[in-house]
């Protein structure tokens, strides 16, 4: 009796702790999209918002990375100012830039899934010791993820051309996703993150 209420003394802290984790992501994010540049014609503006999807992913893993990803839209959806420019309200979910904002949850799971790839039988591992060439194409592969999405539903809201799509939603942004994934690298790297060991199935 003592160990089982032991145990759920541990799930519940662990839960806990990945909760934490999970709200400091999403205001973290919420944080690096006012650092906002803007971009001439319908492209949404350069934010550093896809770092905090990398790192969410990075260090949360597939299931509480993808829940900080869908905290920080439903808190945006419901009125915290948390999108670019201060921005809020379910509208910007479906307007210019609401692809990109809906594949956040889905690239975040999908770099988690990558780097954590038994984190069901071992939990979560300190992405410092994943191979370098295992965490680079995990953010390429969210990163895809996050363009394609966004330049698919410009192209669809605004009838543009596949071309014209990839040229307003793709071009302007690679230079600062390249700084984006040799920042995460170098932050995960680092060895200095508080990233939970052998918390298995999250």
């Amino acid at each position: 009796m003592e160990t089982d209420q032991r145990q759920v003394e541990l799930v519940d802290a662990t839960v806990a702790s990945q909760f934490a984790r999970a709200a400091l992501l999403t205001v973290l994010l919420g944080a690096a999209a006012q650092i906002a540049i803007p971009i001439p014609g319908p492209s949404p503006p350069i934010t550093l918002q896809v770092l905090f999807v990398f790192l969410a992913g990075l260090i949360l893993g597939p299931v509480w990375g993808s829940f900080s990803m869908i905290l920080y839209l439903t808190a945006g959806a419901i009125g915290v100012p948390i999108f670019a420019n201060f921005g809020s309200g379910i509208g910007i979910l479906f307007g210019q830039s609401g692809g990109y904002l809906w594949s956040y949850p889905l690239a975040a799971a999908l770099i988690g899934l990558l780097v954590h790839r038994d984190y069901r039988s071992h939990g979560l591992r300190d992405p410092a010791t994943a191979s370098l060439p295992l965490v680079v194409a995990a953010l390429v592969a969210g990163t895809t993820l996050i363009y394609g999405m966004g330049s698919a539903y410009m192209a669809m809201l605004l009838e543009l051309t596949a071309w014209q799509a990839i040229t307003a939603a793709v071009v302007p942004y690679i230079p600062g996703e390249i700084l984006k994934i040799i920042a995460a690298v170098a932050i995960v790297r680092s060895g200095r993150l508080p990233t939970p060991e052998h918390q298995s199935g999250r």
